[in-house]
């Protein structure tokens, strides 16, 4: 063989491993996702746009939580690992076994925008909830499992507009009467 098809046939191999490394997410493993900052999540019944309002909250001394938000009803209480970065973006909470009844991942995207978000190599069911830079909750997917053996590309695709997402258990939703409309206080670490 000549040597420029070698060379040629290298880069092609190369190229090739990339892609299975990029696609199958085994960079992760080797770079690692990063320290998960943490935070409080609170949810505030406000369900009619035309009448909502920007949530005035006072927080304690030490700034680490609310003690109190007048024109709203608390609905639920997150505790919340953010997400900040691609890689954790990426990642997500594929990584873990199970949340407790009032645990989740804040997903913080740098702008406003459509998303999407899959079930890639999750142990279990989850509520998806779209947040827009104001607050406002925009969209809300109670997303199962998907069957084992489930390719990549064969990925249900959750899609909704935000700026934010937060990933809880399925069911979560229903069972505190969060929905589309509500108000989210966000934690300062994320904002």
């Amino acid at each position: 063989m000549q040597r420029p098809a070698v060379v040629v046939l290298g880069l092609v191999g190369l190229l090739v491993a990339a892609a299975v490394v990029l696609q199958t997410g085994l960079w992760v493993e080797v770079l690692g996702t990063g320290e998960y900052e943490e935070g409080t999540v609170i949810v505030h019944d406000n369900t009619t746009p035309e009448t909502a309002t920007p949530l005035q909250c006072d927080r304690s001394p030490n700034g680490t939580e609310v003690v109190a938000c007048s024109d709203s009803q608390q609905l639920a209480t997150v505790t919340v690992n953010i997400s900040n970065t691609w890689k954790q973006r990426y990642v997500g909470l594929s990584e873990t076994e199970s949340l407790g009844p009032d645990e989740g991942m804040l997903f913080v995207h740098d702008e406003a925008g459509q998303h999407t978000y899959v079930m890639r190599n999750m142990s279990f069911p989850l509520d998806i909830i779209f947040i827009d830079a104001n607050g406002t909750i925009t969209t809300i997917h109670h997303a199962p499992l998907p069957p084992e053996g489930t390719s990549e590309s064969g990925l249900t695709g959750y899609e909704g507009r935000g700026k934010y997402v937060l990933e809880v258990n399925r069911g979560w939703t229903n069972r505190t009467g969060v929905a589309v409309g509500d108000r989210v206080e966000l934690p300062p670490e994320a904002t």
